[in-house]
């Protein structure tokens, strides 16, 4: 008996497609973890780049735009890696089950070519702030 409700022991000794990919189905699951804490993590320098862009001593026009630019970017990226993330997940558990995996590259290219441009809005910001204009 587990919890009340009685189990037969056939239904315990069924495997279910899930269970014959258990290594799989964990990389993966702890794979999505990681691109959630990545898409965490690009929010929360979208909100430090902002903080620093309007707080600053030398506030200057470069410095809001590079900060409105890393803010921005970051927020709606790390936002849309966590979606993709998600249809990442369940696309692969799927195609772990019919064991017709095939490797995406589609997420690495976005959070690539997103990280470069909010590198370089941190570059402009930080340069702003450390060299203000006279």
């Amino acid at each position: 008996m587990n919890g009340g409700i009685p189990i037969a022991d056939s239904e315990l000794d069924t495997p279910t497609i899930d269970s014959q990919y258990v290594q799989q189905h964990m990389a993966n699951e702890r794979t999505f973890l990681a691109w959630v804490r990545t898409g965490i993590a690009m929010v929360g320098v979208g909100f430090l780049a902002a903080g620093l862009g309007f707080n600053s001593s030398s506030y200057d026009q470069i410095a809001h735009i590079a900060a409105i630019i890393t803010g921005v970017t970051s927020l709606v990226s790390g936002i849309a890696i966590i979606l993709c993330s998600a249809a990442s997940y369940h696309r692969k558990r799927k195609q772990i089950n019919q064991q017709t995996f095939q490797a995406s590259t589609r997420l690495i290219r976005f959070l690539t070519l997103t990280l470069l441009v909010i590198g370089l809005a941190l570059a402009i910001l930080l340069y702003v702030l450390l060299f203000p204009a006279p």
